[in-house]
């Protein structure tokens, strides 16, 4: 098993979609996401006049990234639950990094499509539509509007056998069926730097109940972890 604090290995790819404002493929492991931001001039008509901007996201998993084909959601007519859940997560979760009347009345649309499905895709989509969010920002000369980070990673208490237990950061498919307790974590901080602060955590005792200790546990690992991934970010933006 990977010690507790050690990643998967992590890409963060720009420019990948060449007419999207902004893009960035995240590879976390196996689990690979294509993020993209487009920018409009308008907000949706229940925002007009109010001279703010808004963002929202949409999230969708490709038929060949999991083990058995996805049907498309398209095809069924509607969106599955656990979809609608997941694009309303990242959108309330990247309104935390924009100022939204310093962005005026326009709108950014998060894409988050999963390539490769392998365990934490939620998270990997919220760390790379940040990087997509940012460079749209900044080719649109609203670089200002940007005001803090955002990042996602999820975490658990993986059972390891005959009566072992332990932290777990990032996790895979696998690891994450073996865990007895499963979390996400989504935190961010101002673009100057600064403390870390939540945005939202999210656990379930899969297996069996957990104690308050472990529940600080998991968010003081999963704000390491996302202090790292901010890091990445930062690196591959300049």
């Amino acid at each position: 098993m990977r010690q507790s604090e050690e990643r998967r290995p992590l890409t963060l790819e720009l420019g990948v979609q060449l007419h999207a404002a902004g893009s960035c493929l995240v590879r976390m492991g196996n689990t690979h996401v294509l993020c993209s931001a487009s920018l409009e001039e308008k907000v949706p008509g229940w925002m007009k006049g109010k001279g703010r901007g808004w963002i929202t996201a949409e999230y969708g998993m490709l038929p060949g990234a999991t083990h058995t084909r996805t049907d498309r959601e398209a095809a069924r007519g509607k969106q599955q639950g656990r979809t609608v859940e997941i694009q309303r997560l990242i959108g309330r979760a990247l309104r935390q990094a924009v100022d939204l009347e310093a962005l005026g009345e326009r709108q950014i649309t998060l894409d988050c499509d999963v390539l490769n499905a392998d365990g934490g895709t939620r998270c990997a989509a919220i760390t790379g539509a940040w990087v997509a969010l940012a460079v749209a920002l900044r080719r649109a000369g609203l670089a200002s509007a940007l005001v803090r980070q955002v990042a996602a990673v999820s975490i658990g208490v993986v059972e390891a056998g005959e009566g072992r237990q332990g932290l777990l950061l990032d996790l895979e498919y696998e690891e994450d069926h073996l865990a007895a307790v499963d979390s996400n974590l989504v935190a961010t901080r101002a673009i100057q730097g600064g403390e870390l602060e939540l945005v939202e955590f999210q656990s379930t005792g899969e297996g069996r109940s957990f104690t308050r200790a472990e529940a600080q546990a998991l968010v003081d690992l999963g704000l390491r972890g996302c202090g790292a991934l901010m890091e990445a970010q930062q690196q591959v933006l300049g």
